[in-house]
């Protein structure tokens, strides 16, 4: 096959080769080449490498055809084609002294770049968060096929296979799986580049920094600014799964602010109105149990098994709130004195708040907020720091689910905000679960400023 000059390709967009520098590690530069490479549209593929003291890296349409079969070309009925037209981009890392040096030895390429980078095989490999959930899973024993389901629950987009992971199964199986092994799989496609062709550098280091686990308050999820963070381990693999930040008094009185504008409207919403956003709300949690059991499993370490046991114990107060226009009639009693009848009327009390325990992350939050908001209540959460994310995701299903911004909101921390909400003249009710001794420090504060607390 000949190879297309360069020349053809003059007026094409042109692909920057990667800026050269210093890296700690091998790994680290491959994943450096390879990040910046998908930026640009092409992939890149190890040619040769001595770990130890030398990789050469190059473009996956580097090298040339070869009709290893012999056949002579006139008899072929189906013309031969391959996507390697000898591509002469070519990386060189080379060790020296502590550190892996990174040269370019060509950085020219004679082909378009890839339009889509989902369109390469190279797409679906696995990531590295979509590695450790498969390590994770596969050690609680779950089934490849619901494996699979999972991972595409959380991510619809993805393109691997069955037998993509089967075979990622085998090397954890056999041992021959590292987190330096699979650092440098799919690329990044969202590697921010300059228009002058270098990278921010700052793409890495990001990568390896834990998620900040934002605030929900007015119907958006916020970066927290305050200052102190508290770091969500796994408690199987003693890794960082998250960070969760402490909010101070101004998000937290944006999140009461918020809730508070919401209740007027919410309240004279009608009942069944309220109760058709909980039947979507409860259609989503069923469609996402695998992945608040995931999050569950990662953060609080219970099996996969519980973890969905927790979400389908919680999920039936949600059920219960889609019946609630029933409970919600009053009483009239006609007569009950000469010329006088009583009648009782359920009206919302207004913002309410919820403070719960680190040991059933979904259940005990789906015990307070569905059946307060469709009540005609709005909510302020306050999920355990040791494991918020199942919070965050049912604050994400509500919302889709329909519930008004405001209604709900989230905002993370620990005694301070537990203070905040025992102190904050704007919260009529607070519901609380977690020991005796915390419970009676609530219970007195905040009856001490006339709320309804239980």
């Amino acid at each position: 096959m000949e190879t297309q000059s360069q020349a053809e390709f003059s007026g094409q967009k042109r692909m920057l080769p990667p800026p050269a520098g210093a890296f700690q590690d091998r790994e680290d530069l491959i994943k450096h080449v390879r990040d910046f490479g998908a930026s640009q549209g092409y992939v890149v593929t190890i040619k040769k490498s001595r770990k130890d003291r030398r990789v050469i890296l190059g473009c996956d349409r580097g090298g040339i055809y070869r009709n290893r079969r012999k056949i002579d070309e006139s008899k072929r009925k189906r013309k031969a084609c391959s996507k390697l037209i000898n591509c002469p981009f070519e990386a060189i890392g080379k060790k020296e002294d502590d550190a892996w040096v990174l040269t370019i030895k060509n950085g020219e390429h004679n082909h378009d770049p890839l339009k889509d980078m989902s369109e390469h095989p190279y797409s679906r490999r696995f990531t590295e968060d979509e590695v450790r959930q498969i390590k994770l899973m596969t050690e609680a024993g779950v089934k490849p096929r619901q494996v699979l389901k999972a991972l595409k629950q959380s991510n619809p987009e993805l393109q691997s296979t069955p037998r993509h992971l089967y075979n990622l199964k085998a090397k954890i199986r056999l041992g021959n799986l590292s987190e330096k092994s699979f650092k440098s799989w799919r690329p990044n496609t969202s590697v921010p580049v300059n228009s002058n062709g270098s990278s921010t550098g700052e793409f890495s280091k990001q990568n390896n920094q834990p998620v900040k686990v934002p605030n929900f308050i007015g119907g958006k999820f916020v970066d927290s600014q305050g200052s102190m963070v508290i770091d969500v381990i796994n408690p199987a693999t003693q890794e960082v799964v998250s960070q969760v930040p402490s909010t101070t008094y101004e998000e937290f009185k944006d999140a009461v602010t918020s809730a508070k504008q919401a209740f007027p409207s919410w309240k004279n919403t009608p009942v069944t109105t309220r109760q058709r956003i909980m039947f979507k709300f409860q259609e989503l949690i069923h469609k996402n149990i695998d992945k608040l059991a995931m999050s569950i499993t990662m953060e609080q370490g219970m099996t996969l098994k519980s973890s969905q046991g927790d979400v389908l114990r919680g999920l039936e107060v949600v059920e219960h709130a889609c019946g609630i226009a029933t409970l919600q009639m009053g009483e009239f009693v006609p007569n009950a004195s000469n010329g006088i009848d009583t009648y009782c009327i359920r009206e919302p009390l207004g913002v309410c708040a919820g403070i719960c325990p680190s040991n059933f992350p979904p259940m005990i939050p789906l015990w307070m907020f569905p059946i307060a908001v469709t009540c005609g209540n709005t909510f302020v959460l306050k999920p355990c720091e040791k494991n918020p994310g199942a919070s965050v995701i049912l604050a994400a299903l509500a919302k889709e689910a329909g519930l008004p911004d405001g209604v709900l909101n989230i905002v993370h921390g620990t005694n301070d905000i537990v203070n905040y909400i025992c102190d904050d003249e704007d919260i009529k009710a607070i519901s609380f679960v977690g020991s005796n001794r915390a419970g009676m420090h609530m219970y007195a504060r905040a009856a001490a400023r006339g709320k309804r607390i239980q």
